[in-house]
């Protein structure tokens, strides 16, 4: 059995009229029915954030999204859901560090991170209103300036085998790099982050890699100036928000997807809802202290909608 699995869709701009898309699956390689434009290829081990807005479209079903039997996150009954950050590359000095730990200690319990609980397991446990921040640590650049995708697990397995954070099946740890840091395997040309898992340290444990959109703005970010004042930490923020949500709904990506792969977040890609302005920005959402602009969600729920909160 292959260790990992996973799911890519990657979209691209071509023109302010028409999009041209990507994705990248091991489950299956063949052009999609849905869409001429639309190609799924072979992909070792992520599901990815898309780069450049598509739109999120329903797929067929009662809900426009199918259980496939596998384990959730953070359900009534299991273990907690907790997020883990891994500042690599250089962070000296942003103000993303404040704005992203303010992010990820203030999206649940919320109305948005509630869409999640209209997401049941095989017992019919639904996903709590709860996510804890786990806390984070640093790796200056132990791998360069371009990490792989192994490499990528390399600095999580790092992390955990050095003590610098627990072992936690139940967490989700997050590879943020600053703006200097590629990842080679096609961030910004291909994705801007995506989530998967791996057997560290004798445990399937949950990562993703989110690359920082000030490398390539106008590709993984919805603005190029932010609410919180900081374009690349704003439109991390976004995708933080997308990697976790499919994480906890398909942490083994054998669990809640649609047809061609799509799973939650991915259906509702760049897509924004209701917005209002903030330091001349756009805004969907207060969360603690601060707006975000963050994508919204597929609800599991009353035939399948996207929306920013339940």
């Amino acid at each position: 059995m292959k260790k990992f699995i996973g799911v890519f869709i990657a979209i691209s701009m071509v023109a302010m009229a028409s999009f041209f898309s990507l994705a990248y699956s091991q489950r299956q390689s063949q052009e999609l029915a849905d869409s001429p434009k639309v190609i799924a290829r072979s992909r070792n081990n992520h599901d990815g954030q898309p780069f450049a807005p598509p739109h999120g479209n329903a797929k067929p079903g009662a809900n426009g999204i199918t259980y496939h039997g596998g384990p959730l996150l953070g359900v009534v009954g299991g273990n907690p859901v907790t997020a883990y950050y891994i500042w690599y590359g250089n962070w000296s000095g942003n103000s993303a560090v404040t704005i992203l730990t303010d992010f990820i200690q203030n999206i649940a319990p919320s109305a948005y991170y509630n869409i999640n609980t209209t997401y049941y397991n095989a017992s019919n446990a639904h996903v709590v209103n709860s996510v804890s921040y786990g806390g984070s640590t640093t790796d200056n650049y132990s791998r360069g300036t371009s990490l792989s995708d192994s490499g990528v697990q390399g600095v999580v397995s790092d992390a955990i085998t050095s003590g610098r954070l627990p072992n936690n099946p139940s967490g989700v740890y997050f590879v943020l790099t600053s703006a200097d840091v590629n990842e080679s395997s096609g961030f910004c040309t291909q994705y801007c982050g995506w989530h998967t898992y791996g057997t560290i340290a004798g445990s399937n444990i949950k990562y993703s890699f989110v690359g920082n959109p000030a490398r390539c703005i106008s590709s993984c970010a919805a603005q190029s100036v932010g609410p919180n004042g900081n374009a690349g930490a704003d439109g991390m923020a976004s995708i933080i928000a997308h990697e976790l949500e499919e994480a906890v709904t398909d942490p083994n990506i054998n669990a809640w997807y649609q047809g061609r792969y799509q799973e939650n977040a991915d259906k509702c890609a760049w897509t924004f809802g209701s917005t209002y302005s903030v330091n001349g920005a756009l805004a969907n959402m207060h969360l603690g202290n601060r707006d975000y602009l963050i994508q919204q969600n597929w609800v599991n729920a009353l035939g399948g909608y996207c929306a920013k909160s339940y």
